[in-house]
């Protein structure tokens, strides 16, 4: 079973259920990946989304990654990638995978950039952030982004989200 801990910031406001949203993203992430099997695997899997201000985020940024600058998403892994299919072995069944951050001016912009729903565009940086989270990395070579936004894709399409390399190669 996969939990999703939501809060967001007021500037996110009141026209989207944030909380269904990033459940619906989270769980698509999970269910697109290698890591499937957590879906129905009888371990609580946890996650938590934190719709912020770019400022939050700037700070984090800073903090963990040394770039002083706001950007779109932010994950925190609170578990090692080789160790996911270990879980709920010796935990008491339930484990905090981690934290995926949005930054809510960065989300708005690029959405608006991008001809996108801002809604849309803050489920493919769950998706993102939670693909993070599971040991995908887009940065490490070619191939392995080219493995994560095929994820993505596949994740997006489950819960009605266009895909969004798509977009931007139309752009």
């Amino acid at each position: 079973m996969i939990e999703v801990e939501t809060d967001a910031a007021e500037d996110w406001g009141g026209g989207t259920d944030w909380a269904a949203l990033a459940g619906e993203a989270v769980r698509a992430a999970v269910g697109a990946s290698a890591h499937a099997a957590l879906l129905d695997s009888g371990i609580t899997i946890e996650v938590s989304v934190k719709l912020g201000g770019d400022e939050e985020v700037r700070a984090l940024n800073a903090a963990y990654r040394g770039r002083d600058k706001a950007t779109n998403v932010l994950s925190f892994p609170m578990l090692d990638a080789g160790l996911i299919a270990t879980v709920g072995k010796a935990d008491g069944g339930e484990v905090l995978l981690g934290d995926v951050v949005l930054a809510h001016g960065v989300c708005l912009a690029e959405a608006r950039d991008k001809g996108l729903k801002v809604s849309a565009h803050a489920a493919h940086l769950i998706v993102h952030g939670t693909l993070h989270l599971l040991g995908y990395d887009h940065e490490t070579s070619e191939p392995d982004a080219a493995a994560m936004e095929e994820v993505e894709r596949r994740a997006l399409a489950t819960i009605g989200v266009a895909d969004p390399y798509l977009t931007e190669v139309q752009s």
